[in-house]
């Protein structure tokens, strides 16, 4: 019989487990996240459960690898976890510990439209201001959809019952696939070339994976880029797709879309008569005004006219009361009568005037007289003084006394006898008369 195994402890049974669960290396798993509860407010470790139809585990995720996962994560998302199983000793629960979280199946899907919808917001697209104005009266409209569908013949049902005016263009594309994006751009191109006066982009519902194509960034750019507006109906009322987002309507649903861009006939037929209403009561109210207001316009006009006349008319009667227009020789005796009066007092004046005048220059002419010899009385004095003067340091007076100056022949003084030589002609200027005269004999000596 064998031997029983000698007893371990709690502790080293849990220790056993690990290393036992250590020995099965790194594995992957997926599975759906429920009960989900993290970042923990204090750790920022992430505690959830991933299950399929028949299991469930607990997951562990630290705050290292949460934060560089790059993924939001919350219950219902389908996940593929990557790590090994541990037991805390301390409870003996076993956990397995992801070390890499990666999105599986249609949570990668939802997880990259999130991503291109908030790069294309960045960018502006999504903007409302950006988007343009559908006309509120459609006449031309261009569909651009599957041919093979229900959808169109949902779209041309709606307009025809709700106005048969509209004019309608289609053009076919494929709304699902590998190369669907593509034909809806080239179909945008036809629709847009027509130029009507709207495009309505539409299908029908479909799973998350079959409304992939209108999640595509090249078709969205188009969409953005249209000349003309775009009005999308894609799926049913819960689906949106990046091509909602940025078109510049969105509707519910294809049939939604028809009508927002067709107004019911009867509608139009009633808002026509209201406004034709407002147009006649808006034109009756204009028009009254206009005539209370030419009313006025001619009551000031007359009154005018009448204000004008009169002061015309007294501008005129002014003029007529004027002597000159009256009796023109009345105003040329009455200026021959004043020059006559004017000669008659000028020819009296003059004889006066003229005796003022000989007076005032006979007594002007002795007050010059006394006065000139007050004032040049001193200046004669003065200059008698000064003749005398010049008349004593005159060099003429020194010569008339017996003095003499000699100059040599070109005129110079000279005031030294060692200026001159025997034989040199010089001349002699005297109180009267000049001598001239050759020098015999020259003595320097000098006169004691």
């Amino acid at each position: 019989m064998e031997a029983e195994a000698a007893p371990i402890s709690v502790t080293q049974a849990l220790e056993d487990a690990k290393l036992c669960l250590g020995t099965l290396g790194t594995l992957v798993v997926s599975g759906e996240v429920t009960g989900f509860r993290g970042p923990n407010a204090r750790s920022g470790h992430c505690y959830f459960q991933v299950k399929d139809d028949a299991s469930a585990m607990d997951v562990i995720v630290w705050r290292g690898v949460y934060a560089k996962c790059g993924i939001e994560l919350r219950d219902g998302m389908a996940v593929m976890l990557s790590g090994g199983f541990d037991v805390y000793t301390g409870s003996g629960r076993m956990s397995f510990i992801a070390r890499k979280i990666e999105v599986s199946g249609e949570g990668l899907l939802r997880q990259q439209v999130a991503a291109l919808a908030q790069k294309l917001q960045q960018e502006g697209l999504m903007d409302e201001a950006r988007k343009r104005k559908v006309p509120r009266f459609c006449t031309r409209v261009a569909v651009v959809t599957s041919l093979s569908g229900s959808v169109i013949d949902d779209v041309k049902r709606t307009l025809a019952r709700r106005n048969p005016l509209v004019e309608l263009m289609v053009v076919g594309c494929q709304v699902q696939g590998p190369g669907a994006p593509a034909t809806i751009i080239r179909a945008l191109e036809r629709a847009a070339a027509e130029v009507p006066d709207a495009i309505l982009l539409v299908r029908g519902g479909g799973s998350f994976e079959d409304l992939m194509t209108f999640n595509d960034e090249a078709l969205a750019r188009a969409v953005a880029a249209c000349p003309v507006p775009v009005i999308t109906g894609i799926g049913h009322e819960p689906d949106t797709c990046i091509c909602d987002m940025v078109a510049d309507r969105r509707s519910s649903t294809p049939t939604a879309a028809a009508e927002s861009v067709a107004p019911a006939i009867d509608e139009l037929a009633q808002l026509t008569r209201e406004r034709q209403k407002r147009l006649c009561a808006a034109m009756g109210r204009s028009l009254e005004g206009e005539a209370v207001e030419l009313q006025a316009l001619g009551e000031r006009a007359d009154r005018a006219i009448q204000s004008e006349l009169l002061r015309r008319r007294s501008s005129v009667d002014a003029l007529a009361s004027r002597p000159c227009l009256r009796d023109p020789h009345a105003l040329i005796d009455a200026r021959l009568t004043t020059l006559e009066l004017t000669e008659e007092r000028l020819a009296n004046a003059l004889p006066r005037m003229l005796k003022r005048s000989s007076d005032s220059v006979a007594s002007s002419a002795l007050r010059l007289q006394a006065a000139s010899k007050s004032m040049f009385a001193p200046y004669e004095s003065r200059i008698g003084r000064a003749a005398a003067s010049l008349e004593a340091l005159s060099p003429l007076k020194v010569l008339g006394r017996g003095y003499a100056i000699a100059r040599d022949s070109e005129g110079h003084v000279l005031s030294e006898a060692s200026q001159a030589a025997p034989g040199d002609e010089i001349s002699v200027l005297l109180g009267t008369g000049t001598l001239e005269a050759k020098i015999t004999h020259v003595d320097e000596t000098p006169i004691s």
